[in-house]
């Protein structure tokens, strides 16, 4: 029986894919540049300036937070220009940020590099991405953004030992330089050929039939009264709980995957097994990332945020438990899960909020979520450097992640979702 495509989980049209498999490839090179690619660049570059690892770590951490001033400013620049230009310009100034990043002579410039680096890709994938996402797949973004999460994965899988390879053999000026001329082509073409909304493409929201999104999305003019207005978020409950919660989350998944290759070597393994651990972890991530999507639009977001926190304090307490079988339990659990932080960063605020005014909400949302992710470096580095270890860190990430489990439980799930009040009359 036809259902109008209102419950498919794979046909959304070329228009859809090549927004999907667009939205993916920017979060590979957000991992790739911020946080797993930092695995090896980082160690390459305080060997190269001659200081701390933990000191580099915590460069990367204030990078992070002035990431958010630029999240704001990009916030703003994308509800002007729209998500395709935004994502395009943001996606070179990245390339362009982490072909500096192998040529700096000093922390402070390193700094800089690395700030528009965080600030470009990341507002790149998951402003404008993000925007897109809630656009196009607003009652499919869930297993949307499972796909598009596999990014992170393939990142992991792929974009480690690839610049673990080109650093090893060519240096890390060279190293990096070959990725960021990618990532500024990815921005080229997004400009050429992405579209802001489906109806430019001339198809509904989700690929679904004229009737269904007739009858079961909001189709009404918004008036100037009911629009967001940034002073009204600020004040609204629910915009903070989506924020910091999800914000948490990436705490936790960044903090472990940024720095997993160094845990592992001190673990006893070497730096080619720990990084064959991190390709094997992504690969079954893959997998994690579809199976999180596709829960949280069988159970809701809110729902499947709770399974999620717990399932990912068992993983890290396995792992700090530092017996052989807790190991590679972890590596398991915590390889299912690499995806699920980053589902959340979109589909919480897009289940609250619904895609009208999406990227005026998101605006709002997201540097708050890239200041919390940030600090995740800085326990890294304060760790690191004071006891030479991560262990005590994944500790601290696990207390983060049960804080989550109870913030979660206030949130109102859909309560301006107006696609979703639609489909309940």
């Amino acid at each position: 029986m036809d259902n109008g495509n209102k419950n498919s989980v794979i046909n959304f049209g070329k228009a859809g894919w090549g927004t999907i498999f667009y939205c993916m490839a920017m979060f590979w090179f957000y991992v790739g540049m911020v946080n797993d690619g930092s695995n090896i660049t980082s160690p390459a570059i305080a060997e190269h300036l001659e200081v701390q690892l933990g000191t580099v770590l915590q460069v990367n951490s204030i990078a992070g937070i002035v990431g958010v001033i630029f999240f704001i400013i990009i916030g703003q620049i994308n509800q002007k220009l729209g998500a395709r230009k935004t994502s395009g310009i943001f996606t070179i100034l990245a390339g362009i940020g982490y072909i500096w990043i192998g040529s700096t002579t000093s922390l402070f410039r390193y700094g800089i590099a690395m700030s528009l680096v965080v600030g470009g890709i990341m507002s790149a994938g998951y402003i404008s991405g993000g925007t897109l996402v809630a656009q196009w797949f607003p009652k499919k973004k869930g297993v949307v953004m499972g796909y598009t999460t596999m990014g992170h994965n393939l990142a992991s899988a792929f974009y480690v030992p690839l610049i673990a390879f080109l650093v090893g053999k060519f240096g890390v000026q060279i190293g990096v330089t070959i990725p960021a001329i990618t990532s500024i082509i990815l921005g080229i073409l997004g400009i050429i050929f992405i579209r802001n909304t489906p109806q430019e493409r001339g198809i509904n929201p989700d690929n679904v039939s004229d009737e269904v999104y007739k009858n079961e999305y909001f189709t009404d003019e918004i008036s100037e009264d009911e629009s967001w207005e940034i002073t009204k978020l600020i004040k609204d409950k629910e915009l903070w709980l989506a924020a910091i919660t999800t914000g948490f989350f990436q705490i936790c998944t960044v903090g472990v995957m940024s720095q997993l290759v160094v845990r592992n070597m001190s673990l006893g393994f070497t730096q080619n097994q720990a990084i064959s651990i991190m390709t094997f972890l992504a690969c079954i991530g893959v997998v994690g990332s579809f199976i999180v999507g596709v829960i949280d639009d069988k159970i809701g977001t809110k729902k499947t945020m709770i399974l999620f926190g717990l399932w990912y304090i068992i993983a890290l307490l396995a792992n700090v438990s530092e017996t052989k079988i807790g190991i590679y339990v972890s590596i398991f659990m915590i390889g299912m899960a690499i995806g699920g932080s980053a589902n959340f960063t979109t589909s919480l605020p897009a289940s609250i909020f619904g895609r009208h005014g999406f990227d005026k909400v998101n605006s709002v949302i997201f540097p708050i979520q890239g200041f919390l992710t940030s600090l995740c470096f800085a326990i890294n580095g304060i760790v690191l450097n004071i006891t030479g270890n991560l262990r005590y860190a994944y500790v601290t990430f696990a207390v983060v992640a049960g804080l989550t489990m109870v913030l979660v439980l206030f949130v109102d799930e859909h309560k301006y979702n107006r696609d979703w009040k639609k489909n309940k009359k």
